[in-house]
């Protein structure tokens, strides 16, 4: 049987109504489209707390935060309820030449939870744009402070969006390489996540400085910035990497005069177990992105950190032309903000981050089984952040494990063998043991 008409055969008849007006219509992002259908998607209909609804009625657990965004759960009255209030006053107007109140509490409450040294909020629309707009800024900056620095240093295995000035410092070769010729030249060093066999983390760490350090020695001068994702290479499939990593980038930027911009898009807002990774290693990058779970997954917003110093190279007459000529319609969208007031209001009152570096120590207890899993070759976490890294025993491993999860009533997504874990911050020890039961029963079972 087509493998399309088969599975239209096992969905009710508005499921698959909706799964064939999706395949004639709709592109999905990060999705093989040949293989959309006779994949079986979910047609999501609603959503509460941890868990949602499919259009035939099947709950499933959210057990990837629905791609690392969400904090609290779906529909928490709270967040609802601040939406609806700033709805009733202003939907929207530019923050070009503009201001209001949304904008300016959101940063006064993300500036005091910043590393030390972190003055200044910039906002832009999604990860891959804060990552622009710090690259930028970071280029810019150096150019008005009278350096020439063409070049951006960054990480093999790192990821930082889709835009092409994002995938220019990327490193995964799945995602980046086919864009190189259409891309920024850049410097690109080892990653700290992948270990030679035998290696530890913290001699993997020396490694990758001591190359990192010898790039600065010959060409330090033509850096502009170095782009790092601290403490998590997450897309890189969660590759983790020792706190002196951080510490000793700082310590290079210092010594050559070159920008750190920490990309905290999926690692900030508490999944480290911190409200930042950078937190983890007591440092203070030049700039910050964040985004992701800013908003705890109800609207997309993000922003760029920057230090007082990196915002004075932006000052000057008019006439100067130092302006940071950057932004977009949408730029601090006041519905955004208050959904992400709401957050890192409840985020306090609720302890969420506490709650988080809790999740992470129940999913590294209770995953230990798998330790002695002869095909599961590594276990990789930090918090709620949790890649487990299995053989490949035939075509699409990762997704077949997933797939298992799903029947199971769990929804989790790999990146290629690597089963992602990433639970909401604010998920009970009961939901965090549903979630590791099925992914262990299903590791198993497809290893087998």
């Amino acid at each position: 049987m087509d493998a399309t008409i088969l599975v239209m055969s096992m969905a009710s008849e508005a499921t698959a109504n909706l799964i064939r007006r999706d395949a004639t219509a709709v592109w999905h992002p990060f999705t093989q489209q040949s293989l959309w259908v006779a994949d079986e998607p979910i047609v999501v209909d609603r959503a509460d707390g941890m868990y949602f609804w499919d259009t035939d009625g099947n709950r499933y657990l959210d057990g990837v935060s629905s791609l690392w965004v969400n904090v609290h759960g779906h529909n928490h009255p709270t967040i609802n309820q601040a939406i609806i209030d700033q709805l009733g006053r202003l939907d929207h107007t530019t923050f070009l030449g503009l201001t209001h109140e949304p904008g300016i509490e959101l940063a006064e409450k993300l500036l005091a939870t910043a590393p030390k040294g972190l003055t200044r909020v910039f906002y832009a629309g999604d990860g891959a744009s804060a990552v622009e707009a710090a690259i930028k800024m970071a280029y810019q900056a150096q150019a008005q402070s009278g350096q020439n620095r063409p070049y951006f240093a960054h990480f093999a295995e790192g990821y930082h969006g889709d835009t092409l000035g994002a995938v220019s410092v990327g490193g995964i070769d799945l995602f980046h390489e086919t864009y190189r010729p259409i891309l920024l030249e850049t410097r690109m060093v080892s990653s700290p996540g992948v270990l030679e066999p035998g290696q530890r983390r913290l001699n993997r760490a020396a490694a990758v400085l001591t190359e990192l350090g010898e790039l600065l020695e010959r060409q330090g001068k033509q850096i502009c910035a170095i782009v790092l994702e601290p403490l998590v290479q997450a897309a890189g499939g969660m590759l983790t990497h020792d706190v002196s990593f951080v510490k000793g980038v700082r310590a290079l930027c210092d010594e050559y005069g070159v920008l750190m911009i920490c990309d905290e898009v999926a690692t900030g807002v508490g999944r480290t177990g911190r409200m930042w990774a950078v937190d983890h290693a007591e440092v203070t990058p030049d700039l910050m992105t964040c985004g992701k779970g800013l908003t705890a997954g109800y609207l997309p917003m993000s922003a760029v950190m920057t230090t007082e110093p990196v915002y004075e190279a932006f000052l000057g007459a008019g006439s100067t032309g130092r302006t940071f000529f950057h932004g977009h319609s949408y730029t601090a969208n006041p519905l955004c903000a208050a959904a992400a007031i709401a957050n890192l209001d409840l985020m306090e009152t609720d302890q969420t981050v506490a709650n988080a570096a809790a999740i992470g120590e129940q999913l590294s207890k209770e995953l230990t089984p798998l330790v002695t899993q002869d095909r599961v070759k590594e276990i990789r976490q930090i918090g709620t952040m949790t890649g487990i890294e299995v053989e490949s025993v035939g075509d699409r491993t990762g997704f077949a494990i997933c797939q298992a999860a799903r029947a199971k009533g769990v929804w989790i997504r790999p990146l290629a063998d690597v089963v992602i874990l990433m639970p909401p911050l604010a998920m009970t020890p009961t939901d965090v043991s549903t979630l590791t039961s099925a992914v262990i029963e299903s590791i198993e079972e497809v290893l087998a």
